[in-house]
């Protein structure tokens, strides 16, 4: 496992290397990150940003998302994969978020995770991006690029490596490392073809050094 100071380089140089880390999902409301969130499970971010605008201005409003049937989003959100779970999960988070908290996402995680569809990842996504608050952002790429590097040590679980995460880095900087292991992931240290050659954090790499 790395040693704190080896974490701290690390951030730091992904810090330089990503200066903007913010999430790849567009969205102007809190309820549309989370409905967006739903849509990339098994789906790129890219896709569910195509499909979200004409859904949103179908349905401008949390309203009448919960008034819509399933079938009704699904023909919007089809191309994003498993369409049926997705549309029938924004259906009825809409309707409990309207029923239950007033019409806004909750900004604790024991009331997030009592919505249809979501999961510790897309509770912590939305605690840090639309509450500021320090999140530990478990996905893909995370799990990936945590274990390669040796910040955590053959961990698979996202809740193991989640409270690893929580005891490493500095909550002010959880939720920005996060999105920069998705950066990192996508540019550098892919699944198949991880471009050693290009990497800031190389010679920090516990599967670089051959460790």
């Amino acid at each position: 496992m790395r040693t704190k100071k080896q974490i701290d380089e690390i951030i730091a140089l992904l810090e330089e290397e990503y200066p903007l880390a913010e999430c790849t999902l567009d969205f102007r409301k809190d309820y549309e990150l989370l409905f967006s969130v739903r849509l990339a499970a098994q789906c790129t971010d890219e896709r569910v940003n195509k499909v979200t605008p004409a859904l949103y201005e179908a349905y401008p409003t949390l309203e009448s998302i919960a008034q819509a049937s399933p079938e009704e989003i699904g023909e919007y959100v089809r191309s994003c994969g498993f369409f049926r779970a997705k549309s029938r999960d924004i259906v009825l988070a809409a309707q409990m978020l309207l029923s239950d908290f007033g019409g806004k996402v909750p900004d604790n995680m024991e009331d997030l995770l009592k919505l249809p569809g979501v999961g510790r990842k897309t509770a912590n996504l939305i605690l840090g991006d639309v509450y500021g608050k320090p999140s530990y952002v478990v996905d893909t790429h995370c799990i990936r690029l945590t274990n390669r590097i040796g910040i955590v040590d053959n961990l698979k679980d996202p809740v193991k490596i989640e409270m690893v995460l929580r005891d490493v880095l500095p909550p002010e900087k959880s939720t920005n490392f996060c999105h920069r292991m998705v950066h990192h992931g996508r540019a550098v240290c892919d699944a198949r073809h991880p471009q050693c050659e290009k990497c800031v954090i190389r010679h920090l790499c516990k599967t670089f050094s051959g460790e």
